[in-house]
């Protein structure tokens, strides 16, 4: 079990912390709309992770061999995640909003549903890592999920905390330079999901 636990850190830690565009999103909605907007992004996973795992395992497992499912996943992505990119592009300064928007939450959401990172992990390394876990009992399986999920998301909610707390001191130019500068970020991720589905697509 204690492999398993560990299993569950680092790669919850790793992902949370890795660069990619719900941590992107989580730091844009956060200095956008403060903290709480930020830790709804972060919570996406919670909600859209168990069909991700389920879908993995019922559908894209059979389909590993074909590419137009995965193509269609990347191109998907890459589009919603240019138009995020754009609003941040075009963001001009707009005054801080004290509460979150109620749709933090669902943008995170969708970003994480058409983000091909989650699917393509638990086809290679978490379904994988699940079974084997769930061989030896499920008490191995629990400290799996929760170690893994409980760093992914917190890792994520400390970093919205901490912006919150900095997002203050960005009024001047520097924030819009800042949030142009994520935006900017989204939109290299968006044209690396729509090149890698030009590729499996024509592959």
């Amino acid at each position: 079990m204690i492999a398993f636990l560990l299993s569950g850190i680092l790669l919850g830690l790793s992902g949370g912390l890795a660069p990619g565009p719900l941590l992107t999103l989580v730091a844009s909605e956060t200095l956008r709309h403060g903290a709480r907007a930020g830790i709804r992004v972060a919570l996406a996973p919670l909600l859209t992770d168990l069909p991700i795992i389920l879908a993995t395992v019922l559908l894209l497992r059979p389909l590993t061999d074909q590419a137009l499912p995965l193509a269609l996943l990347h191109l998907s992505g890459g589009l919603y995640l240019a138009w995020l990119g754009l609003q941040g592009v075009r963001f001009q300064g707009a005054e801080l909003e004290s509460t979150a928007p109620t749709d933090s939450l669902w943008r995170g959401v969708i970003a994480n549903f058409l983000n091909p990172s989650p699917y393509l992990f638990w086809l290679a390394v978490g379904t994988p890592t699940v079974l084997a876990a769930w061989r030896e009992g499920w008490p191995a399986t629990a400290a799996f999920v929760v170690a893994f999920y409980g760093l992914l998301v917190g890792s994520k909610v400390l970093l919205a905390m901490v912006l919150g707390r900095a997002r203050h001191l960005l009024r001047s130019g520097g924030y819009i330079v800042l949030m142009r500068g994520l935006g900017l970020l989204l939109l290299v991720y968006a044209l690396l999901f729509l090149r890698a589905g030009g590729r499996i697509w024509l592959a």
